[in-house]
């Protein structure tokens, strides 16, 4: 979420635990839904697009910006807040979020923080920290409902988001070099559209040559063609074997 001027960070062990709660009756509700700053995630746009009933493309015109950012070498997608005061979420109501059960993995999180990280062989294990988005308006702390981390974690239904996430955010956070100077657009352009427009990366695989290139199961094929998780899961390999050199998908000789 947006730092503002009242925003402390405060760590918070994985086996500490944090009051909070937040509804309809304390004077706060929705405060917190403005002024954000708010990345998206691949996952976010698919649980998004999908309850809207909209198409990628649509779903990016109007609800997103992209944003460049000089520790990434890639392009990032930001919610677009509404042109109002106080620049409040598009989906706020008077009675919260108009598409709570597909709010975006940041929002579920929330007033939690969590940092990833991956070692291990091919980055196969993830280190969590966590801390606390104490703003000083919120009176959601002021409640007695207590909480670890991960029973916060699996109360917002966080189990999806983290998975695909962490595997996403194992490419954007990539230290290496994106390759050469000349195929940067080409590759900034690709990884856009695996990320983000999974309709058009779908059009992309079932209208080329792709599949004459590279081995893909018959299952796999044919669950892409409906289903955007399964999509996303294989674009997110897509992805790994093409800018960072993993093997995993197997190209047809």
């Amino acid at each position: 979420m947006q730092q503002r001027d009242e925003t402390v960070f405060v760590p918070i062990g994985k086996n500490d635990t944090f009051s909070f709660l937040c509804h309809p009756g304390i004077s706060c509700f929705n405060q917190c839904c403005a002024k954000l700053k708010l990345t998206l995630t691949p996952y976010d746009i698919v649980r998004m697009k999908n309850v809207l009933n909209m198409d990628s493309d649509s779903f990016l015109e109007r609800y997103t910006r992209i944003f460049e950012d000089n520790h990434r070498a890639f392009p990032g997608v930001r919610l677009r807040m509404l042109e109002n005061e106080p620049n409040s979420c598009p989906f706020l109501t008077p009675g919260g979020c108009g598409i709570y059960r597909d709010r975006p993995g940041a929002c579920r999180l929330y007033p939690m923080g969590r940092a990833a990280a991956h070692h291990g062989a091919g980055g196969s294990k993830v280190s969590e920290k966590y801390f606390l988005v104490r703003e000083t308006h919120c009176l959601g702390f002021n409640e007695s409902l207590r909480w670890m981390p991960s029973d916060w974690m699996s109360h917002e239904g966080l189990g999806a988001y983290l998975a695909f996430n962490d595997q996403w955010q194992k490419i954007v956070t990539h230290r290496g070099s994106p390759g050469r100077a000349g195929d940067l657009d080409r590759k900034r352009s690709m990884f856009f559209m695996a990320s983000y427009n999974l309709d058009r990366f779908r059009d992309f695989l079932f209208a080329s040559s792709f599949f004459r290139r590279f081995h893909v199961d018959e299952n796999v094929r044919e669950s892409i063609r409906e289903d955007d998780e399964a999509l996303l899961r294989f674009a997110i390999d897509w992805l790994k074997f093409s800018l960072l050199g993993e093997k995993t998908l197997l190209p047809l000789s």
